[in-house]
């Protein structure tokens, strides 16, 4: 695809995130991974509904700016992703409000933010981590992404936002939409004793789909 249709594409998609209410104001991020290393990435301080292709930031493979607005500060989490998680293509970085209040739930697992509760919250953003809190920008939080190995493609950052990627934009975006979603249904069936996917269902789905799920590398491992 073109560097001009990549572009049109983050714009496309950044619209449609942002007009469904999925991150407000100027908060979110996307990028891109290119052929040759490089990025495309939104710019500070952009709103995901308002933006311009010919301003999306272009980076190349060591993250100096080639082209286009300053990139946004979040650059460090996404190098993070993208270095530990060899087939990440696209990563979105939103706000969004269910995703968020989730992470601030003191029963939350880090190793698995939200329960198999659905097959495409599997099959599309696997299981989720829980990263702490970080504030906006901050290096640090590279390094605590960079220390679940590359074994998720959805990260939560406490107090702050999802962070997912995928092989290609739209992997990523729908990715993001069902982690939403998900943790929507959490929140709705919160205390309310709900049922869950069983162990096997989830094998199933594992088998059948082929998966990547940490808990069953884990699982693997172990010799279970």
């Amino acid at each position: 695809m073109s560097d001009a249709r990549l572009r049109e594409e983050i714009c496309r998609y950044g619209r449609s995130l942002f007009e469904r209410g999925l991150t407000p104001g100027s908060s979110g991020n996307i990028s891109l991974r290119l052929e040759d290393g490089g990025w495309l990435v939104t710019p500070t301080n952009a709103s995901l509904g308002f933006l311009d292709p010919a301003r999306i930031s272009r980076l190349d493979a060591e993250g100096r700016l080639l082209s286009g607005d300053k990139p946004t500060k979040e650059i460090p989490l996404h190098t993070a992703l993208y270095d530990t998680r060899g087939s990440a293509r696209a990563i979105v970085h939103l706000h969004s409000t269910h995703a968020v209040a989730l992470t601030m739930l003191p029963e939350i697992d880090p190793r698995a933010a939200l329960p198999p509760m659905t097959p495409y919250y599997l099959m599309r953003a696997g299981e989720t981590a829980l990263v702490p809190y970080y504030r906006p920008g901050d290096p640090a939080v590279a390094d605590a992404i960079r220390g679940l190995a590359g074994k998720y493609s959805s990260v939560l950052l406490a107090n702050h936002g999802p962070v997912v990627a995928g092989d290609n934009l739209e992997a990523a975006v729908f990715a993001t939409e069902e982690l939403e979603e998900t943790a929507k249904l959490y929140l709705l069936l919160r205390n309310l004793n709900p049922r869950f996917l069983s162990p096997a269902q989830v094998a199933d789905l594992v088998n059948t789909f082929g998966l990547d799920l940490p808990s069953h590398h884990d699982h693997d491992h172990d010799g279970d």
